[in-house]
């Protein structure tokens, strides 16, 4: 029976049958993506009614990249002294850079998951089923929603990009968010939590990879 054990507020839910996207559950990433795409696009047309970043819906990934500024560099530096040269980090902060450089979102908010990446995506039978863990839930400008995309395969990542048609400011920004949460994620687990460590230098990577082949 619930106590007042565990000192947060928390629920149950009903058991969602799922495995982890992945390389071993995913079909066909193309359709993967473009099915990511569509869930997104639901979720950021759902009225507000109301709710605002004020009414305690205001997780940092929903506002603005300038006032993350000072941490990040912090956290690109101390990625400099932890990987040296297994990391390219002049040109993470240079993209990093490009992204903060750029004026402000002028769109509207929107209600955001805030961390759609591959553990909270449920696939059956190689296709996305459910999405779950909706703790980061809140209001916000959408570009870091999509700065998980580079947790997926190139194909889901344009796939996703196409059925959404996003800008190339928004990407920037997008892509500039996946550098912070992931420098972060490096700078800030380093010593307690390896997996998640590995999984942000993996998205790192993935987005060198993709601007050398630009």
């Amino acid at each position: 029976m619930p106590t007042d054990a565990f000192p947060m507020v928390w629920s149950v839910y009903r058991w969602i049958d799922g495995d982890e996207a992945g390389p071993g559950t995913i079909r066909n990433w193309a359709a993967f993506g473009a099915d990511l795409a569509a869930v997104v696009r639901e979720l950021h047309h759902i009225d507000l009614m109301g709710a605002t970043r004020a009414n305690g819906l205001s997780w940092y990934r929903g506002g603005s990249l300038a006032p993350c500024g000072e941490w990040i560099s912090r956290c690109l530096n101390d990625c400099r002294t932890i990987l040296g040269a297994e990391l390219d980090v002049d040109t993470l902060e240079q993209l990093w850079r490009a992204g903060l450089a750029l004026p402000e979102p002028s769109g509207s908010h929107v209600r955001l998951h805030g961390d759609l990446k591959p553990t909270n995506l449920l696939v059956r039978e190689g296709k996305l089923h459910a999405v779950i863990d909706f703790g980061g839930l809140s209001v916000g400008f959408p570009d870091a929603e999509h700065s998980t995309l580079w947790d997926l395969p190139p194909e889901a990542r344009l796939a996703y990009w196409d059925a959404l048609s996003l800008d190339d400011l928004t990407w920037t920004r997008a892509r500039a968010w996946a550098i912070a949460v992931g420098v972060s994620g490096i700078s800030y687990y380093w010593n307690t939590f390896p997996a998640f460590v590995a999984e942000c230098r993996t998205r790192l990577q993935a987005i060198l990879t993709e601007w050398c082949a630009s």
